[in-house]
């Protein structure tokens, strides 16, 4: 399960680079249409963090000094991305609101 863990962290980590590095390029050449937060949304940025939540829930739980089962470890690596994707949620509300 961690090769999973692993592979999904590093899709989330280059979907974030993307979002980032896409919003930037777009800032700065005038094409608010071209950018990745604007194209995917919330649903984008949730994907992502769950993407991120899930991987880093897992390997956390994977590595940790005490001994977990692995769907126990499943577990946990799914409530860390259900946390992610409200936590953007949450976050891109609050940043609406300003």
């Amino acid at each position: 399960m961690v090769t999973v863990y692993s592979i999904v962290l590093a899709l989330g980590v280059i979907g974030l680079l993307v979002q980032v590095m896409g919003g930037a390029l777009a800032e700065n050449l005038g094409h608010e249409e071209r950018d990745p937060g604007v194209r995917f949304g919330l649903r984008g940025k949730q994907a992502v963090a769950a993407a991120i939540g899930f991987g880093m829930g897992g390997i956390s739980a994977e590595f940790a000094p005490i001994d977990i089962s692995w769907p126990l470890a499943l577990l946990i690596a799914v409530v860390a991305a259900v946390l992610a994707v409200v936590w953007v949620g949450y976050a891109v509300g609050q940043a609406d609101t300003t």
